[in-house]
């Protein structure tokens, strides 16, 4: 089995976004002792924003990459690559003003690529990426999976739609909320780590 994660949190082991993917991690690695990790910090390794660059090099033929489009396009090989080779993604999300981090988006950017992981057919839109199995670790300051403020969340809808445009759908979130909350913050950390430990992988 093998497993890639995704760090976002600029904050990283302080994060809890972080601290909540450990335990995720954990679980994975007891229910698959010969599992591997393969760790993808995208804060310390930045994947490059996309721009026009990147564009070019994704819609050229490979036969006419200049070495320009060759450099730009190294970072969506990679990280597809990466991507279809794992089993399983675990993905660490600190929700940042109502969404998730650059860093992630970046990643998404790279990896949302015709012909690559998605193609447009007389079906309309098909993910190209099977098979694979997702674990969000969510952190909010703030309570946003129900009530007045579930409106506000852009973090979990936003990845299932990217996830699912190119194929994954098979996604289950965990969630610490409330950590800006003082009447929650004090528990919300070992709760969610309760919930993963109690969950069915």
């Amino acid at each position: 089995m093998k497993i890639l994660r995704l760090i976002t949190s600029f904050r990283e082991e302080a994060s809890q976004s972080f601290q909540l993917g450990n335990a995720i991690i954990e679980k994975l690695e007891k229910k698959h002792p010969d599992s591997s990790v393969r760790t993808k910090n995208l804060v310390k390794n930045e994947i490059p924003h996309f721009n026009g660059i990147h564009f070019a090099s994704f819609i050229t033929p490979t036969e006419n990459h200049t070495s320009e489009l060759q450099e730009a396009v190294k970072y969506s090989n990679e990280a597809i690559e990466e991507l279809k080779n794992a089993d399983i993604i675990v993905i660490d999300v600190p929700m940042y003003n109502f969404t998730i981090p650059s860093s992630l988006k970046a990643w998404i950017d790279q990896i949302v690529r015709v012909g690559a992981t998605f193609k447009y057919s007389e079906n309309g839109v098909e993910g190209l990426i099977q098979g694979k199995k997702v674990y969000l670790s969510i952190a909010t300051g703030g309570i946003y999976s129900d009530g007045p403020m579930k409106k506000f969340d852009l973090t979990e809808q936003y990845l299932r739609n990217i996830l699912g445009f190119i194929g994954i759908t098979d996604i289950t979130v965990f969630r610490v909320e409330g950590i800006a909350i003082p009447e929650v913050s004090e528990n919300a950390l070992p709760k969610a780590i309760q919930t993963v430990e109690q969950f069915v992988f």
